[in-house]
This record gives structure tokens, sequence and C-alpha cells, in this order.
């Protein structure tokens, strides 16, 4: 599923075509949906947003669509008139004079009004989101040392949304490697300045993905990997993705486990004890 900042960078391409723009034509393709085909033709994207892993697009009626990719969900921007070959299913379309931008295979969207998105179902139970400027080392520090959360497994909590929208798997194995933390480590067990190096790496490795197009490794490292010949997923990452794979750091062996329903990697050297 993609993260947070796979969303913000999707959120800035569907800005830069559709921003500002009058929606000639807007089609939803799930029958629940079909009753808004035709009322908001003719307004103009006056804001795209993102929260976590939902995209939120402002129309000037005071209304708001609002989509989750989930796993399958894609878009796609391309001229007017030009239809993506693909397979997928068609679930949304918005089409301005200057470029046309589709909705394949998400089932999660919905129309509301702007108002009452702090009701929304979904995006009342969400964090701050770890990629809004707003979102600043010490409010991460304060969530990770307050009661709902201070008890937690890392590896449970860092993909919990309602801990911080936008972090997911990738973005968890990552920031526990860089911060030598096991999975079963919890907020409470640490001292305060493991804490703050916690909060900074998980604002850190964020926004570097967001910046860098996904990249949480050692930029210098992944430059010279990628000079090297090695593919984009070759040189992305720390430790994700790498089980059997030496750690960069100690040269152990990286392995892979279940935490939470998911798979997480890890150095067992570097990461081994569950208590710091």
């Amino acid at each position: 599923m993609p993260e947070g900042p796979e969303i913000r960078r999707l959120r800035d391409q569907l800005a830069e075509a559709l921003l500002g723009r009058v929606a000639r034509r807007i089609r939803f393709h799930l029958p629940d949906l079909q009753r808004w085909n035709g009322p908001l033709d003719g307004l103009r994207v006056v804001c795209i947003e993102s929260h976590g892993k939902a995209l939120l697009t402002h129309l000037e009626n005071d209304h708001t669509i609002f989509s989750h990719n989930q796993l399958y969900g894609r878009w796609r921007v391309a001229a007017p008139g030009k239809m993506p070959a693909t397979r997928r299913r068609l679930r949304l379309a918005i089409h301005t004079e200057e470029a046309w931008a589709h909705l394949y295979s998400a089932s999660r969207i919905e129309v509301w009004p702007s108002a009452t998105l702090r009701d929304h179902p979904f995006l009342s139970r969400l964090g701050p989101d770890v990629l809004d400027a707003s979102t600043t080392l010490e409010t991460v520090l304060e969530r990770l040392v307050s009661a709902p959360f201070r008890n937690r497994r890392l590896g449970n909590l860092l993909v919990d949304q309602s801990f911080l929208a936008g972090l997911g798997n990738y973005l968890r194995c990552e920031i526990l490697h860089c911060c030598g933390l096991h999975p079963a480590v919890r907020p409470r067990d640490l001292g305060i300045g493991a804490l703050m190096g916690l909060a900074g790496r998980i604002l850190q490795l964020a926004r570097q993905s967001y910046h860098s197009g996904g990249i949480t490794n050692d930029l210098q490292r992944a430059a010279r990997l990628e000079a090297e010949g090695a593919p984009f997923e070759g040189y992305r990452f720390h430790v994700y993705r790498r089980d059997g794979e030496p750690c960069y750091r100690c040269g152990t062996r990286i392995v892979k486990r279940r935490e939470g329903g998911q798979s997480c990697y890890l150095c067992p050297r570097c990461q081994g004890r569950a208590n710091p």
C-alpha cells in the first residue's frame, strides 16, 4: 500500500494538473456515487491535499471528494482525450480542458460537505500528518510519551494511523533500524535521548522519502550504488526487502519476521535486544 510520501507526491501531481481549473466533467463509476454525476460538473478545483494515505479534492461548492488508494488504487493523469492503456476498472474521472485525471481500482471514494470532514469516520481517527510542516519534533515526542501510545510495541505503533498519519510498513522498518530498536521495544522503555532520536528519525526518514522519490537509505550510499548499476529497489532501503543481504552497518544478514500481520525486516545484531 502506498505510504504518506507516495500519496503526497501523488497530491503534487494532481495539483499540477487540476488545481485552480474548472472540472468540466466529473464522473463516478461506483453505483453508490452515480447520483453525483452531473451536479459537480463545471466546478473549480480549489484545493487538493493529502492527510496520511487519504486524498482530498476540494471543489468550489464546498464539497470534497475523499479517496483512499488502499492497496490497488492508481491515479493516472493524461492529456485531454488520452485514456491510459490499462485493464484496471475506472472508478473516478475528473476532466478539465487542460488535463484528465482518472482513478482506477480504488473502492474507497466518497463525496462529503467540506465543513463536515472533521466528522468523517476515517479522517477523524487519524493522528497528525507526518509530512505536515506543523508536525514538529515536539509533536511526535509528546505523542510517544502520551498515555494512549507509551505502552505500545513500536512494531505496531509505527503503522497505527491514529499515532501519526502516513507512516507504513517500509517506513516502520527503516525507522526502527536507523534507531537500532527492536520492534518489541515500547516508548516507555526508552530514555529521553532515545525518544528524541526516534522522533527525529520518524520525521527525517518520512520527509526524505517524500523529497527523494522513495529513498530512505543514506543518500550518498544510494547515489554510489546507483552509479555502480544497482536498480532502484537495490539502493532504496537500509533493510526493507533486503532479507538475506548484509546490514550496511555491521554486515549481519537482514532477517524477515512477522510483526503486526506484516513482514518486518531488521538486523538481528543492530536491533537484537527487545529491551534496550
